[in-house]
């Protein structure tokens, strides 16, 4: 069952969150959470770019006999 988050709920967790947390630790959580997500784009950029490139094998030979 997926969820839809339309406008008013969207705005409602919003006003939670900010009720819940207050405007400064807020805007530092979310600075935070902006910063995981580069950190873990760059990971997988990075892993991506040390991955060897695969090399063509060679067709297996017929047997001798």
């Amino acid at each position: 069952m997926p969820f839809r988050v339309g406008p008013t709920e969207l705005v409602l967790i919003l006003l939670l969150a900010l009720l819940l947390f207050g405007p400064g630790r807020l805007s530092h959580l979310a600075r935070e959470l902006g910063q995981s997500i580069r950190e873990f784009r760059r990971g997988l950029t990075a892993e991506e770019e040390k991955k060897p490139e695969e090399t063509p094998r060679e067709p297996p030979t017929a047997p001798r006999g």
